[in-house]
């Protein structure tokens, strides 16, 4: 028997909307979120304002790619912790910066790198002498770090399993200068920041010893879609070859070399 004309019409109205439904979910799945972290002066500030050399190059890529890729989805500022589990937690999601390391490459998409730095240990002015001739004894101190940063992790790569973390690198500081330890670990560029963060001066510690180098990347969550990062890639490409990259990176970090090189590490 025929369908009447009015339950026809509303069968009809029902499953548009679901088709619409279904369409604005896939949309918002696809969207990409891009978050960082509070690390001057690599980011910066808060959701209504942030700023830095890697926000900078991001804004830059954004120029560069589609609405579809991420051109304007929003930067925000979470915590390191927070931002980080969101990486390996959630698909469609952009990181920066992250630092490069074996069990990371296994984890997520990284595109790079944005930065190159060194990991480093620090100390209060005046103990750096002393704490070197502990030789292989300063494996037995307290180190401060960043929570869930490479940092921390570098640290106990070279023998150090005594880490006290904090929430944000101001307060690892703030806790070296409450001599609650006497070495900090951290990115080298970054200290001058942290420290005039929280009213202190760059003479106000010393370098105990570089660990080792870091190259800092962009860092794409699993099931992000192939073409987004491609988009990505070649934005970075054109960015790195026009020379726009290294003006960004000059302007922030004037003293230290522009790495012009580009990796794409896919997770296996």
């Amino acid at each position: 028997m025929p369908m009447p004309t009015t339950y026809r019409l509303v069968c009809q109205f029902a499953l548009c909307c679901a088709g619409l439904l279904l369409a604005c979910s896939l949309a918002a799945a696809q969207n990409l979120q891009i978050l960082t972290e509070d690390w001057p002066p690599i980011s910066f500030g808060n959701d209504q304002q942030v700023d830095g050399m890697a926000v900078e190059v991001v804004r830059a890529l954004q120029k560069r790619i589609s609405k579809a890729a991420g051109a304007d989805a929003i930067i925000q500022v979470v915590p390191w912790a927070r931002g980080y589990k969101t990486l390996l937690e959630e698909p469609n999601t952009l990181l920066f910066t992250v630092g490069r390391s074996d069990e990371r490459e296994k984890l997520m998409t990284l595109l790079g790198p944005i930065a190159v730095s060194s990991t480093a240990l620090w100390t209060r002015k005046g103990h750096a002498a002393r704490l070197r001739a502990l030789g292989a004894g300063m494996q037995k101190l307290k180190v401060g770090a960043y929570r869930a940063s490479i940092f921390a992790d570098t640290a106990r790569r070279h023998g150090f399993s005594d880490i006290e973390q904090a929430p944000t690198p101001q307060i690892v500081a703030n806790m070296l200068f409450a001599k609650r330890f006497d070495l900090w670990v951290e990115g080298s560029f970054v200290v001058p920041s942290v420290l005039n963060d929280i009213g202190r001066q760059r003479d106000e510690v010393e370098k105990v010893s570089t660990l080792e180098s870091l190259e800092l990347f962009l860092a794409f969550s699993q099931q992000t879609s192939a073409a987004t990062i491609k988009a990505w890639e070649e934005a970075l490409r054109s960015l790195k070859k026009d020379g726009s990259f290294a003006k960004i990176y000059q302007k922030w970090l004037p003293n230290e070399s522009v790495p012009m090189a580009l990796l794409r590490i896919d997770a296996p």
